[in-house]
């Protein structure tokens, strides 16, 4: 199990909207990818999280480092897959493992 991953996210925000929407919103988004869309690309069309300006692109973290929801996540990818929807305290997040 390693002690350090790279991801990307996308975040939908429950701070500007109502939960419902947020998880509506993150669904489509979910079913694109499903489709075949970029993930990179929609990052930088839908995320709301200063990261979606380098396509979701978190950088390396390690254990301890995210909120434990999204960690256990993240951590629990395999490289290049995709998670289901995360929900965290920021709102709702799909997250892609990268390395």
């Amino acid at each position: 199990m390693p002690d350090e991953i790279r991801a990307s996210h996308i975040l939908r925000s429950t701070e500007s909207r109502s939960k419902e929407i947020a998880l509506e919103e993150i669904n489509d988004i979910k079913a694109e990818l499903n489709s075949g869309a970029d993930f990179a690309e929609l990052a930088r069309g839908h995320s709301e999280c200063p990261s979606g300006n380098r396509g979701g692109d978190l950088g390396s973290f390690k254990r301890g480092n995210m909120v434990p929801e999204f960690e256990k996540a993240a951590f629990g990818l395999d490289v290049n897959s995709i998670s289901d929807v995360v929900k965290t305290d920021f709102g709702y997040h799909l997250i892609h493992r990268t390395e």
